[in-house]
């Protein structure tokens, strides 16, 4: 479903990836684990568009989107993609279903149909008892669930996560990594996870390990 064709980064004189090549079918689940300066998070923001690679190219279902200009870039990855970060990056003045819904009204759907489905999300993931809230009032891994639930208001082909559980304590993370299969189960989005957390790593069904900009054989 997605391809990454030889992709290349640099900043200035340090070259952070050197030709990355990576598949990633429908409803997989794929971890990237490595040392810290590898080049995941890099790899990661360019597999998620928000930013741009020196050569090669991304496909999304055989569309080259590392074409696409800034403006249809920003359309298409608030329709097909959701990102799930280490901070939870929520709106301290909005509720929980209020951050939830924010992708969806900037994507054009009406206000009832995206608290609609907020609701049924934010239940999903148990929590809609907390919809209300705001986040100073929510547990970290309440946090976390509202962030993933804001990935997924779009029903988006693929999810990425950058260190998902690194912000949070051993029962929280346990519950965010079965989480994660879950979300597969019943929505089944493509998620590609890094990740130093070798649990949630070995829980994929492709672990790749990246080293000084590629992947290891």
């Amino acid at each position: 479903m997605i391809k990454a064709i030889d992709i290349k980064k640099s900043y200035g004189d340090l070259q952070v990836l050197k030709g990355i090549n990576l598949e990633i079918n429908k409803g997989e689940i794929i971890s990237i684990v490595g040392p810290s300066g590898a080049g995941k998070t890099t790899f990661l923001q360019i597999l998620g568009t928000l930013s741009r690679p020196n050569s090669g190219k991304i496909l999304f279902e055989d569309r080259n989107v590392s074409q696409y200009k800034d403006k249809q870039l920003a359309a298409f990855r608030n329709k097909n993609i959701g990102f799930v970060f280490q901070f939870h990056h929520l709106l301290p003045e909005f509720t929980a279903i209020e951050n939830v819904c924010i992708p969806a009204f900037i994507g054009g759907m009406n206000r009832e149909k995206a608290e609609q489905k907020a609701k049924e999300i934010l239940s999903f993931l148990k929590l809609e008892h907390r919809i209300e809230h705001k986040p100073k009032e929510l547990s970290g891994g309440e946090q976390q669930r509202v962030a993933v639930a804001r990935a997924l208001i779009n029903e988006p082909t693929v999810i990425f996560a950058d260190e998902p559980s690194g912000n949070l304590d051993s029962e929280n993370k346990k519950e965010l990594h079965d989480l994660f299969f879950s979300l597969r189960e019943k929505y089944n989005p493509s998620i590609v996870i890094v990740t130093h957390d070798n649990e949630l790593a070995n829980m994929a069904d492709k672990k790749l390990t990246m080293k000084d900009g590629l992947f290891l054989s």
